[in-house]
């Protein structure tokens, strides 16, 4: 349990850091492009102590790392911030001063940050196109069908349901966006028992699934052998690699839990069962153990269960695939915000346990560069947004004067900042909050 802890821990600091530095090499660069002086560049905060700092004699920046391991910044000379009360603001800026520069270079510092996270997505889903490639499988030959969740059944799905389209598209069962294509269509098409029906969702779907809190559907995975243990029940009556479980006790067996529920909660019983091997129909009778198990290694690799399409790309080919992904994985995101100012939204807002339980037990390298290139988008969106202290407060500010030709007073800044800090925290300790309460409560 602590090790798990620790393992996941150390790829939400790492996955943090890597995200914090470039987007404040964002602000970083843009900044000594247009000649403004970075006094600290910090990865992690340094309240009263850094853990390590170093002067740059050249630029006069203070580079270090701070003891508090979340987040960093870059301070330029001239931004508005707390220690402004402590200048006159209508004395004259310093060339070097951000205040001293235009309002467009203002912008254009302002925005490279969240620029640079969106760049680094960009890269990181290039990374895993060109290194790892990708997998397709159309959720129409899912033919095991799907299980639904209570809130599914009531919107007229049933279990073992295929899935065919989401409002006339085809759907690609191994995307990101597969599940939130289903639950935010109009009308979804599936095959049951042979014939295709159409499914109006309820406008509220989402809604009902956030507050069952269960998900909404899974992959039905049929029972099928990948080895038999020796010593075992299975080995016993001959079972063998490939072979798939039809029936237990005459009930249709179509996802392999089905079957491994009733081995476990009948354990004390024979069973016998229908197999099908190599195009033919056998039959077995066997006893589970006393933990109900039969001794058999089951098939997990979808790739080999259904017809996926495999695909390979070439550096060049890479890249538009990456942009795709990112572009898909902001427009996702960005038509989830809509439900955080729903009740049910709002009670699945999480934070930093909820970030760290998306890592592996173990560090996985796709994994772990899926989740940063997702978090690195999510970054970019939440510090677009025009909330004061955030960098969408000061791209605010800023387009108001160029529209208006009038500069917002650092006072007025300042208060606004003050307001948006209030605003922020709020936000941190009730996302953690949920946490907190979910992780002691266990709901």
């Amino acid at each position: 349990m602590l090790v798990t802890f620790l393992i996941k821990t150390l790829q939400l600091m790492l996955s943090l850091s890597i995200l914090v530095v470039f987007h404040e090499l964002g602000h970083f660069l843009a900044a000594r492009l247009f000649g403004v002086r970075v006094e600290r560049f910090f990865l992690f905060f340094d309240w009263g102590r850094a853990l390590f700092k170093y002067r740059s004699k050249r630029s006069g920046t203070v580079y270090g790392i701070g003891w508090l391991p979340f987040g960093g910044y870059c301070s330029m000379a001239g931004m508005v911030d707390e220690r402004f009360l402590e200048l006159d603001e209508k004395s004259m800026p310093q060339p070097y001063e951000f205040r001293a520069k235009p309002a467009w270079q203002r912008l254009i510092i302002m925005i490279a940050g969240i620029l640079f996270n969106l760049i680094l997505a960009v890269v990181i889903y290039s990374g895993i196109a060109l290194h790892w490639g990708d997998s397709s499988l159309s959720s129409a030959n899912i033919t095991a069908g799907m299980s639904f969740s209570p809130a599914a059944h009531k919107a007229g799905f049933q279990d073992n349901d295929i899935i065919l389209s989401a409002d006339g598209k085809p759907l690609d069962a191994l995307s990101n966006n597969f599940i939130r294509d289903v639950i935010t269509a109009q009308k979804v098409v599936v095959r049951r028992d042979g014939v295709e029906k159409t499914i109006v969702m309820p406008s509220d779907m989402m809604q009902q699934v956030m507050a069952e809190g269960v998900g909404f559907m899974g992959m039905q995975i049929p029972f099928i052998v990948d080895s038999v243990l020796p010593n075992t029940a299975a080995a016993r009556v001959g079972m063998q690699s490939g072979d798939i479980l039809l029936q237990v006790d005459s009930l249709p067996i179509v996802d392999a839990t089905d079957a491994q529920l009733i081995f476990r909660e009948q354990r004390n019983r024979v069973h016998s069962l229908q197999l099908l091997r190599a195009g033919d129909t056998l039959t077995a009778t066997l006893q589970p153990d006393t933990a109900g198990r039969i001794g058999v290694q089951l098939l997990a690799d979808i790739n080999r269960i259904y017809p996926t399409e495999e695909i390979q790309y070439s550096l060049l080919q890479s890249v538009p695939a990456g942009c795709s992904r990112a572009v898909n994985t902001l427009k996702g995101y960005v038509g989830d915000m809509k439900y955080v100012f729903t009740k049910e939204g709002a009670q699945q807002m999480g934070g930093f346990i909820s970030i760290g339980k998306l890592f592996d037990n173990f560090f996985d390298p796709y994994r772990f560069w899926s989740i940063t290139a997702l978090l690195s988008v999510i970054l970019a969106f939440m510090n677009f947004l025009p909330i004061p202290m955030l960098d969408g407060g000061y791209i605010l500010f800023t387009l108001w004067e160029i529209i208006t030709r009038r500069r917002v007073s650092g006072k007025t800044i300042l208060k606004a900042n003050k307001i948006g800090f209030v605003l922020l925290l709020a936000l941190l300790l009730y996302a953690n909050g949920n946490d907190f309460f979910r992780t002691l409560f266990h709901f």
